[in-house]
Order: structure tokens, then sequence, then C-alpha cells
């Protein structure tokens, strides 16, 4: 399945929603060759395709709400849609959800600017692109769990229709396990800082979950696990995932929820209490985001699709395609994991449940040194309780399910138990 992503279907993808001249929210929705309404109804077109050359195994909709007017960057009610191509795993038994998106709206400099030209070629028809590509070529296979391809609206306006669609799955009662958002994710030049990057990508994932409670509060500071959030292990997971099978790919964890005061929408489903992660390139270039497409004293600005790097948005695909293929045909995480704390000992002892869907072939227990960004040993067991000569005192532990193909499940970190 990676090398069956294109970057030349990445890029004809890039340039076709250029063509529409503005996706931004509040723009035409009527005309059949530019705005939003033109975008939107394209990308759904193409989502059906792909869905017809699998056999029907996509299921694509528009996930339509209205968004009321917020007296900001929303000037009057308007109908917004997200494009949704939902690809139903194959086990009955099996209800996780893993979500990945891109945002098809762009803007010019002004936040409420409808009519200019608004590319938006990196930010985020690149996202959007990939979003796409992976729809394409993973509907070809079958995986345990559902996965969820989001072409998300209203970002730039205030991520509304990633809140539109976390509050769905939260209201519906979706096993949202991990969420990925693509947001400019296809420049590999740092604009003023002339740093020239091809190779890295990063992954942003808050530490503390923004709706803890003050039960889970104190739980985690008297076991220090502020730095093992579901986000920050799933983090984790990509960075070990994707490096395996991805050529010339250095992943770097960052440790935010997304950039400097700044926000994207995977923070809408944070909100939602669901673990999401942003991807984005490693130097952004704002001589090309959010900016009027003009000259001006020999410098190019506006996001521009001859601006974009296709071979780098390619790897990114293939990042994503990676993590989403290994997790999905994985069996599902071990339940109520948890470290035994009835004695005082050096050794530390974990024990859990098996997951209720497809039982795995085994688990690794991973450990690392508290002062560790990543898990440094993976130990193989088929018991659910075991013992290792380790302190719990001085390392973190986890615990993940795996199958005989290799196939991991995400990372569970454990919880005091007697």
């Amino acid at each position: 399945m990676i090398n069956d992503v294109s970057a030349k279907n990445v890029e004809n993808t890039v340039r076709k929603l250029v063509s529409f001249g503005t996706r931004h929210t509040m723009s035409d929705t009527l005309s059949t060759t530019s705005g939003i309404g033109a975008a939107r109804n394209w990308i759904k077109a193409e989502f059906e395709k792909y869905s017809k050359a699998s056999g029907g195994s996509l299921k694509v909709e528009f996930d339509t709400f209205i968004q009321p007017a917020d007296g900001r960057r929303v000037i009057k009610d308007a109908v917004l849609k997200n494009v949704l191509a939902i690809l139903p795993g194959i086990d009955p038994t099996d209800n996780r959800v893993f979500i990945v998106s891109g945002h098809y709206d762009s803007r010019a400099s002004q936040a409420n600017d409808a009519t200019s030209k608004a590319p938006g070629a990196v930010d985020d028809a690149s996202g959007t692109a990939v979003t796409m590509e992976l729809a394409r070529v993973m509907s070809t296979q079958k995986y345990n769990a559902t996965i969820i391809f989001v072409a998300a609206v209203g970002e730039e306006q205030g991520l509304y229709g990633a809140a539109h669609l976390a509050k769905r799955a939260k209201q519906e009662g979706w096993n949202v396990v991990a969420m990925i958002t693509n947001d400019i994710v296809g420049n590999t030049y740092g604009g003023e800082t002339d740093l020239k990057d091809n190779t890295s990508v990063r992954v942003f994932s808050e530490g503390v979950p923004v709706n803890e409670t003050k039960q889970e509060g104190s739980l985690r500071i008297s076991i220090g696990s502020e730095n093992d959030s579901p986000a920050r292990e799933f983090a984790r997971y990509v960075k070990e995932v994707s490096e395996r099978y991805v050529s010339q790919l250095n992943v770097k964890l960052i440790y935010r929820r997304d950039r400097y005061l700044r926000g994207g929408d995977h923070t809408a489903f944070s909100q939602e209490g669901f673990a999401a992660v942003r991807f984005t390139e490693m130097n952004e270039n704002f001589d090309r985001q959010h900016q009027d497409v003009r000259v001006e004293n020999g410098v190019d600005y506006g996001d521009m699709p001859d601006f974009a790097d296709y071979n780098y948005i390619q790897k990114v695909c293939r990042m994503n395609l990676a993590v989403l293929a290994n997790i999905a045909k994985a069996p599902a995480e071990p339940l109520n994991v948890g470290i035994v704390t009835s004695d005082l000992t050096n050794n530390t002892t974990l024990k859990w449940e098996a997951p209720k869907s497809k039982k795995p072939a085994g688990y690794y227990i991973l450990m690392r040194e508290t002062t560790s960004p990543f898990w440094e040993k993976k130990i193989y067991v088929t018991d659910i309780k075991v013992t290792l000569p380790y302190s719990k005192d001085n390392y973190f532990f986890a615990v993940q399910s795996v199958d005989d193909a290799g196939h991991e499940s995400s990372i569970i970190f454990p919880k005091p138990t007697r």
C-alpha cells in the first residue's frame, strides 16, 4: 500500500482544489467551478469513485450542519458540510474508530475575505490530498476497525467542521481511539530562516488532557504521568511505526497540543476527550500561509501549488498509511491495565484483561526510563499478568496487544491496582 501512494495523484488533487479560486468557508456554494460548494462536491465525487473502484467498501456522505453566525468569522448563519468516506471494519465485535482529516477550506490575508483568490495549496489542500489518497489506497484492503477519512470545513473560521464532527462522535458514542489531522504538510522550505527539510514531520500531542477531572489530575500527580496521556502515547506509536515503514523519515515529537498559541482540527477532538494529534511540516513558510497572492518587493506571496513539495506530501501520506493500517489491522488494546501495588517491592507486576473482540496472539510490555521521551524496550508475553525485575519507581511501563502478523494496538498506560 505504501508503494501505491502516488505523488502525482497528490499533486493533481492539490491543483484541482486550487482551481476553485477560493475555498473560503463563506464563499459561493452554487457555482460548479468556483467556491466552497464546488470544492466539496468534487471531493465527494472523488470519494465515490474510490468507493466504486474498491467494490463499494467506502460509505461516502456529507456531514451537514448549520453553523450560527459568531459575530467574528462567520458573518451569517451558514450551511456547512464536512465530506466523509467511512471504511467499516470487518470485525463486528471491534467497535474501534480511527479518524484522519485535512481541512479543505482556505483563506487569504483577511479572515473574512470570501471572494479573493485563496489557493490554499499547502494550507490545507496538502492535508486534504493526503486524506483523499489514503482513502483511495486503503479502501482496497480490509481492517478490523473502522477508518473515517474526513475533508473538514470551517477550520480557518474557528475549527467548526471538526468541532461538529467531534461532538457528533461523542453524542453517538463512537469509540474513537485516535484522530490525526494533517494540516500544512506540503512545504519543505522555511521562508525567512532559509531552512530546507524534506525528511522531518512534526507530530503535536497534548500532555495533560484538556478534559481531565480533579480526581484524574490527583492520580496523574501521584504517579507522574503528565507525559503519558493517550495522545502522547499515540504520538510515540506514530513515530515508531511510521519510521519502521517509511524511508528517509524523521518524526519529531513536539510536546505541545499545537504550535505556540495556535490550534487545529485535532484540538476539537481533544476537547471532547479523544486522543488526537496534528501532523505538520517542520518549517512553515509564512510568505505563503494566509497571504493574498501578490509579488511585493520582489518576494512571491501566496499559497500557490508551484511552491509545494509533492514528494514530501507523498512521504507524509505514507506515514499516515503505515500508522492507520497497522493499528486498524491490529487487535483491540488490552483492558484494565494496571500496576499491582498491594506490596512494596523492587519488582513490578502488571496485569490486564484481554480485549472483548478478537483475541491477540500476545502482548508487548513497553519500558522506558523516566527521562526518556520514547519507549526503549518491548517485551513479548502471552500471559495477562507478568512480574518484571524492574522497579516502578525508576521506569515507566505500558502494554499493547499484538497479532501473529505483528500489528500492534494502541498503547495503554497502566493505573495503580490491587
